[in-house]
């Protein structure tokens, strides 16, 4: 077998409770003794308490069952895991109570000097992530356990363009975190189509007794993806928008979520995307103006022509105020 695999069955051995001696599992894993004393080297030196009794009645013995502990990661492995947990933690992630005490084992179960290296890697490493709002948790919670056992939930849900909320029954296909928010793609029963619902929007939810199947080859993600930046390509009717202006600013609108999904042409000082007439003259004039003279419009003049608009709007609005 693998050296992996010799050093699993090893643990699984030691873990019955009963001391073995080296010879014992040399002969038990039809290997070498010295191979096993290698083995149980470096577990030890991986923070596995393996107990040594010499003597007549010795042998090796682990220390409380630590078989139960997650023991197979070693330290980059380790690392990467309580990293990606802060990430976790601070989007929002439903099962948090459950993650803090995984990372706790991992943190438990490592020997002085994993545990060294493991705090420094952790005490310079954070992440900022806005504020989330605490009530959606136990929606999160029910909706993790709808999308993994295939359970319709009745929820009451509010648009943000509806003063009241709708009560509805959905089957939860999936979970998205995205831009801060977490989202639920979901067969809508009420609509009769799959749609996709902010999770701060659910007013209450409960679990029904309805079953559903999902199709193994839907992705969420996709959907999501799929309604939020339609592919455009070979659409009749878009329009060149033209950019112009320093290279730091064009270097953020091309990774704009939006704009860099449109994005077709990047010279030094231009930048050129395609897009829908709608889009420019709605959404695009308000997101610019944020970068004030440090860009200019190139193309279309329609879209020049509205920027005046909005702009002469907000002149006329606050000297009113």
């Amino acid at each position: 077998m693998p050296k992996n695999d010799n050093m699993l069955a090893i643990l699984w051995m030691l873990n019955s409770g009963i001391k073995m001696t080296a010879k014992q599992i040399s002969e038990k894993l039809e290997i070498n003794i010295r191979t096993v004393y290698r083995y149980i080297d470096a577990l030890c030196a991986s923070g596995v308490p393996i107990i040594s009794d010499t003597g007549h009645n010795g042998g090796y013995s682990l220390l409380n069952n630590f078989i139960k502990a997650p023991l197979l990661f070693d330290i980059e492995e380790k690392k990467a895991l309580l990293q990606a947990a802060v990430f976790a933690k601070e989007a929002g992630y439903p099962l948090s109570e459950a993650l803090g005490n995984a990372t706790s084992k991992l943190k438990m179960y490592s020997n002085q000097e994993q545990e060294s290296i493991l705090s420094r890697h952790l005490a310079g490493f954070d992440v900022i992530n806005r504020m989330g709002d605490p009530s959606v948790q136990p929606a999160l919670v029910e909706l993790e356990q709808a999308v993994a056992n295939e359970f319709s939930v009745e929820i009451d849900y509010r648009t943000s363009h509806e003063e009241q909320p709708e009560n509805r029954v959905i089957d939860p296909y999936g979970m998205v975190y995205w831009n801060n928010k977490w989202y639920t793609i979901a067969f809508c029963h009420l609509r009769n189509e799959i749609r996709s619902f902010r999770v701060e929007r659910i007013l209450q939810i409960k679990r029904t007794q309805i079953r559903f199947k999902r199709s193994k080859a839907f992705s969420a993600r996709e959907f999501f993806m799929q309604n939020l930046l339609p592919d455009l390509v070979g659409k009749d009717g878009l329009i060149p928008l033209i950019i112009g202006g320093r290279s730091e600013s064009l270097d953020d609108l091309c990774l704009h979520w939006f704009l860099g999904h449109h994005l077709k042409e990047r010279t030094t000082n231009q930048a050129i995307f395609l897009l829908e007439e709608k889009s420019i003259h709605t959404y695009i004039p308000y997101f610019l103006l944020s970068y004030g003279k440090s860009i200019h419009v190139i193309e279309p003049q329609s879209l020049k022509d509205k920027l005046v608009d909005v702009v002469s709007e907000l002149m006329e609005y606050y000297q009113i105020q």
